[in-house]
């Protein structure tokens, strides 16, 4: 079987190659060239990419084979997000690789506006001695607004702290508790724009945030302020801040980005009261390198069908570290609950007991619906097209929790129901240092046993012999049991078996055990 194709269509560092390993064949272009994208694009089976690539729906059309799309940095701007997910491809990003980067580019254009860096660098190297011409101002005492108070932000501040200045911010997702742990003082836009001695951007860009510093927001600020946006263009109308400076309504700005890139020509350029800078939030080693690293090792989950946490396409969002054992745990309950019946499923549901409620639970219905569809259907089912496909078949899913576990730490328990009228539903639990998945329940049958790659499961009349004859045809095929546990409603009842084994068993032997105890049903589930 050939390697997937992982198609590299930036310059990205080595660390990335080395982090892909072995198991892929390693493609190059060049992804601002359209036509050799398209041409390159179409055997992919995932793709790297930095801001320079546009992935929009004409490009992605033309990619038959695509699983992964893998942005190495934050910002997806160039990426059809929306198209890919309709298509089941993945989308991922590295959220946290540069942000260290950002903050300090931040920083700089702070400083290098407050002292006149650029102007009085240029004039002495045209042999101009100008003391006097760019006398700057102090942090000291100053307030700097901080528009965005998230990750970025908060580093901002942090690093601000050491200057002497006072911290506000606006961020209306962030609640004043978290800001006061970084002596940081929440207020209104309003109030933002007219204290700020220094306004420094840190939000994404969408709908909401396009054009929010544009003229109406700069006609509130004082004269002596400085606008420094290194997120994203388009958050500050360039043109409105042109103005602004030029009318002495702002006294600086410096800007690291612009609303069409590359851009060489803005009249923000014209102006020695404006740092500029060519998008460089992440042009640092330091930065690269831990994007491509991080984008790599997404990759080789998202082939591998594996949940990827940094995919911005997968509902349910970030997903807790107390949660993350739990995916393969409902993953395979529902792949077993799904071999367990015999008529088309028409609903799903995800029952989870423990105090891992308390985090953000909603990822794993995906992950049970990954599962029974993956045990009923060829396609390959992943995170993102899961719920696509299951809408598509009629499927409905909900989820129950409960902090209250009477019998294990975490339980889970995913019910299958059929349009004939069956109902299955099979339990599990996690145990051990090593979150090792265990089956506790199907039905009413109290359960035991580890979930191995192999497994088999017989519903039968309880009668002496039985798991005799289960051992002897196993057995005479050279089949080895590793484990075998037996539950049953009463003596003499129905009766229920459910076997680890050390290698598959072939349906002609699986049907020869099944005729040989009379069972009700005989089904295998082999998770490798």
């Amino acid at each position: 079987m050939a390697n997937p194709i992982v198609l590299i269509a930036e310059e990205l560092s080595p660390a990335t190659i080395s982090a892909l390993g072995p198991d892929f064949e390693i493609r190059k272009c060049d992804g601002t060239n359209r036509e050799e994208l398209f041409r390159e694009i179409a055997n992919a089976d995932a793709i790297l990419v930095r801001s320079a690539t546009k992935l929009d729906a004409e490009a992605l059309n033309y990619a038959k084979n695509l699983k992964v799309i893998a942005r190495a940095g934050v910002g997806l701007d160039n990426v059809d997000v929306t198209f890919a997910s309709n298509n089941g491809v993945m989308v991922v990003n590295a959220p946290t690789s540069n942000i260290t980067s950002a903050a300090e580019l931040a920083i700089s254009l702070i400083l290098a506006s407050a002292r006149n860096i650029v102007p009085a660098n240029m004039a002495l190297k045209n042999g101009e001695w100008k003391r006097s011409k760019f006398t700057g101002i102090e942090l000291l005492d100053k307030t700097i607004g901080i528009v965005g108070f998230g990750r970025i932000g908060v580093l901002v501040a942090q690093r601000l702290a050491g200057f002497g200045v006072h911290l506000i911010a606006y961020d209306p997702y962030v609640q004043p508790g978290k800001a006061a742990q970084h002596n940081v003082k929440m207020v209104s836009l309003d109030d933002l724009l007219s204290q700020s001695d220094f306004i420094t951007i840190h939000l994404p860009k969408n709908p909401e945030t396009i054009g929010l510093i544009g003229e109406e927001a700069l006609k509130k600020v004082k004269p002596s302020v400085r606008i420094i946006n290194a997120s994203r263009g388009g958050i500050v109308d360039e043109n409105a801040l042109f103005k602004a400076i030029k009318e002495n309504r702002v006294a600086g700005a410096g800007i690291d980005v612009f609303v069409k890139e590359p851009c060489t020509d803005s009249p923000l350029f014209s102006l020695d009261q404006v740092v500029s800078t060519p998008h460089l939030g992440a042009s640092t080693d330091e930065a690269q390198e831990k994007a491509g690293i991080a984008v790599a090792k997404s990759v080789r989950l998202a082939l591998s069908g594996e949940l990827v946490p940094d995919a911005v396409n997968v509902k349910g969002g970030a997903i807790a570290k107390p949660v993350r054992p739990l995916l393969p745990l409902v993953e395979n309950l529902g792949r077993i609950a799904a071999c367990l019946v015999t008529t088309p499923v028409t609903r799903v549901h995800v029952e989870l007991r423990g105090e891992v409620v308390e985090n953000d639970v909603k990822i794993l219905q995906t992950s049970a619906l990954k599962g029974v569809l993956t045990q009923l259907i060829d396609v390959a089912v992943t995170y993102v097209n899961a719920p696509n496909i299951a809408k598509d078949r009629g499927i409905e899913t909900s989820l129950f929790t409960d902090k209250d576990s009477p019998n294990f730490r975490v339980q889970a328990k995913v019910e299958v129901t059929t349009n004939s009228g069956e109902h299955v539903s099979v339990s599990g639990t996690i145990s051990g240092t090593q979150a090792n998945l265990k089956l506790v329940g199907i039905d009413k049958y109290e359960l035991d046993v580890a979930i191995s790659d192999h497994m088999a499961f017989l519903k039968y009349q309880d009668k002496p012999g039985m798991l005799g004859l289960i051992g002897g045809i196993l057995g005479k095929e050279n089949i080895n049991i590793a484990n075998l546990q037996l539950s049953r409603e009463e003596k003499g009842g129905m009766a229920l078996v459910a076997l680890t084994l050390d290698s598959e068993i072939p349906q002609e032997v699986l049907n020869e055990v099944a005729k040989a105890m009379d069972a009700k049903f005989a089904r295998v589930v082999n998770f490798n």
